[in-house]
């Protein structure tokens, strides 16, 4: 039996150090509850510390990617009781975060996280997808940051990432204001998705034909590029480099840099150990 056992997330574990999550609430548009948003976040976690794993793809069962938030299943809607304001609000604080944890997971996974998303993707989809790595999507897909609409500001990684994903401040403020759809189109075009496919049946073997090449290569050196990727963006050009000089002065010391010479060199594939 597979150790990736969760209620609402199905994992499959391919030979070739890809890995397949999908959300699995099919009958409820993939929408996100407390169950799934632990499980994703308890699935990312797992992965990272996985050394079979070494790229992943997400995707979605059913209609669509996910409808976002469950309206039905929300804490936002749950009888506080006697609580004072103060009160309330520490432990909203406190679900909140810890609902932000289960988007940053995707982020926070050492391993390459490729979304690969169908039809629509609302609210904490865009959360969710915003934490990955590579974006690809169907011709028929749709985005919208739903969560005006609703009645709130995004608070789980939208309004942080997106604007650093897409570039462009007014673009990123018209979605986020008017809670639009965006169409895949010109979702390629802005550059939050960087492939469109046909059918969900060629976006998935897209995105693991893709997730299949990244396996193919040094795990240091992936894991590496992630790690300072995500550094970068959030800090300066010179804390960038100097944290980069720290961190290669033990990475550049691997097996793996003559390994791959030799290969570019004979023109052999290579064969790189486990992290």
């Amino acid at each position: 039996m597979s150790k990736y056992q969760y209620e609402t997330v199905k994992v499959q574990v391919f030979l070739d150090g890809v890995a397949h999550v999908e959300l699995n609430r099919p009958n409820h548009l993939n929408t996100f509850n407390e169950t799934l948003a632990s499980d994703v976040g308890k699935c990312f976690a797992d992965i990272s510390s996985d050394s079979d794993v070494r790229a992943v793809v997400l995707s979605g069962t059913g209609r669509m990617f996910t409808a976002g938030l469950d309206l039905t299943d929300n804490v936002l809607l749950k009888d506080h009781g006697d609580m004072d304001v103060a009160r309330q609000a520490f432990a909203l604080q406190e679900h909140i975060q810890w609902f932000q944890g289960a988007m940053t997971s995707l982020e926070k996974c050492s391993k390459p996280v490729i979304v690969a998303m169908h039809n629509g993707v609302f609210g904490a989809g865009i959360d969710l997808s915003t934490a990955g790595d590579i974006r690809y999507a169907t011709k028929d897909s749709f985005f919208c940051v739903k969560e005006v609409d609703v009645g709130l500001a995004a608070d789980v990684g939208t309004l942080q990432r997106l604007p650093k994903v897409i570039g462009n401040a007014s673009l990123v403020r018209e979605l986020c204001y008017t809670c639009r759809n965006m169409y895949a189109d010109e979702a390629y075009r802005c550059g939050f998705i960087s492939k469109v496919f046909d059918t969900k049946e060629q976006l998935i073997e897209g995105a693991l034909k893709t997730a299949k090449l990244i396996a193919t290569k040094s795990p240091v050196a992936v894991v590496s590029t992630k790690h300072l990727l995500n550094y970068s963006r959030d800090h300066s050009v010179d804390e960038g480099l100097q944290y980069t000089a720290v961190w290669n002065s033990a990475m550049l010391m691997t097996e793996d840099i003559p390994k791959s010479v030799e290969a570019f060199v004979t023109k052999k594939p290579v064969t790189y150990s486990k992290l």
